[in-house]
């Protein structure tokens, strides 16, 4: 859905395409069920609420980037972080960058020279004891670096299934790419990246995301804003 009046609907197709439709009565099938779109209630009453849950500010000027910053391990991390936190960033003026992998890592973090004022946030994909995210991120903790991580072999899975429709995330063979496997089990006839689209279009809150993301991400932003001792 990309607008609505008084009297009409428009609706985009995954090709681009749109279509006006009278919004009453209006029935389409979302996911092969019926559903029946209404019409917006009046306005909400009480503070307006982010996609993360924190209150809205409406009236902010956009504030200078800070020196710290948030790296995240891929495109779809950052595409989700931005979703629901973007609006906690924006007002906190921090960017979050993502690596493309975790390999590099330690010489990305050189390279940034976390310091006072200056601090860095780490978020990565299937941090578990023994991994070899694990080892990797072991070499860069500091007085300046925070590094936290979901034990998810790869974001899509932090977003709970019953947001996306499905009953739970399949489990993919050892061999199979993650994204692949996940997509043919499903049954989607899609690519991995019309795949994620639908993920992402799927996720409008923080009630959509698993509390082993949504804790780690919380962390890493109040470490990157948050005063901390000896510096001004």
């Amino acid at each position: 859905m990309v607008a609505w009046d008084k009297a009409t609907v428009t609706l985009e197709d995954r090709h681009g395409r749109r279509r006006v439709f009278d919004l009453e009565p209006a029935a389409f099938l979302v996911d092969g069920e019926p559903v029946t779109l209404v019409r917006p209630g009046g306005a909400p009453r009480g503070p307006l609420r982010s996609a993360s849950g924190s209150t809205a500010v409406t009236d902010a000027r956009a504030r200078t980037a800070r020196g710290s910053r948030i790296y995240v391990e891929g495109a779809h991390d950052a595409e989700l972080v931005e979703k629901v936190w973007g609006h906690d960033l924006r007002v906190e003026g921090v960017a979050v960058e993502f690596l493309g992998g975790v390999d590099d890592l330690p010489a990305i973090v050189a390279e940034f020279a976390p310091g006072p004022g200056r601090r860095l946030g780490v978020l990565v994909d299937h941090l578990v004891p023994g991994s070899k995210e694990s080892r990797i991120t072991d070499r860069i903790r500091g007085e300046h670096v925070l590094v936290t991580g979901h034990p998810y072999v790869d974001v899509w899975q932090a977003v709970r299934p019953r947001s996306v429709g499905i009953a739970a995330w399949p489990e993919v063979p050892r061999g199979i790419p993650w994204k692949e496997g996940v997509v043919r089990a499903l049954g989607w006839r899609l690519e991995t990246g019309e795949a994620w689209r639908r993920i992402l279009g799927a996720v409008r809150s923080y009630a959509d995301l698993e509390p082993s993301l949504l804790g780690r991400v919380e962390e890493l932003i109040d470490f990157v804003t948050g005063p901390h001792p000896g510096e001004h």
